[in-house]
């Protein structure tokens, strides 16, 4: 289901790359952030247009990368599902991103992977066999500050409804997420 390949090199810090021999060099200055959901056609990659937004309204663009990905590869290079680019286009999101599936190189290459659900989060730590980066994987919803999801719940087999409820989910989440990567940046 997910990629097995080994990680040639680790990120420490934002804009420090480490490689196996710990010898450190900067890379780039950019705060790197991963949102991961099963298939990378609905929570994800709406975290991802609500995250870019919420980026861009604040200026911090050139500061903070942000892409998503999915623990399978079913759907890989399609666009994300009609009904989430729907409710999404609704609150002025425009979902572009094309699906793909998470490799073990992501979990060194990004500053924060964030899971959408308790499933993808150990998925997740299982790609991670080395036990390098477990700090770096965490749920989304540990950032919500209005809502007291533990987790953001798969829409796909839903109505309309469950849609709204992961974009409400997702606002919430991602606005606290940046103001923990704003302190991280600053």
């Amino acid at each position: 289901m997910i990629e097995k390949t080994e990680p040639g090199l680790h990120r420490p810090l934002p804009g420090l790359w480490t490689d196996q021999n710990q010898t450190t060099f900067v890379m780039d200055s950019k705060f790197r952030l991963l949102f991961v959901c099963l298939g990378n056609i609905c929570r994800s990659p709406a975290a991802e247009g609500v995250m870019r937004r919420l980026v861009e309204e604040t200026g911090l663009g050139d500061r903070i990368e942000i892409d998503s990905a999915g623990t399978a590869g079913w759907h890989e290079g399609k666009r994300s599902d009609p009904r989430m680019r729907k409710a999404s286009a609704r609150r002025g999101l425009d979902l572009t991103h094309l699906a793909r599936q998470v490799r073990r190189t992501d979990l060194a290459e990004f500053d924060l992977v964030l899971a959408m659900d308790r499933q993808n989060l150990a998925d997740l730590l299982a790609l991670d066999a080395a036990g390098l980066y477990p700090a770096r994987i965490r749920l989304l919803c540990e950032f919500c500050t209005r809502h007291e999801a533990h987790e953001v719940p798969d829409p796909y087999y839903g109505g309309e409804e469950g849609f709204e409820h992961v974009l409400d989910l997702l606002e919430d989440a991602c606005t606290g997420l940046l103001d923990h990567v704003r302190s991280r940046i600053s």
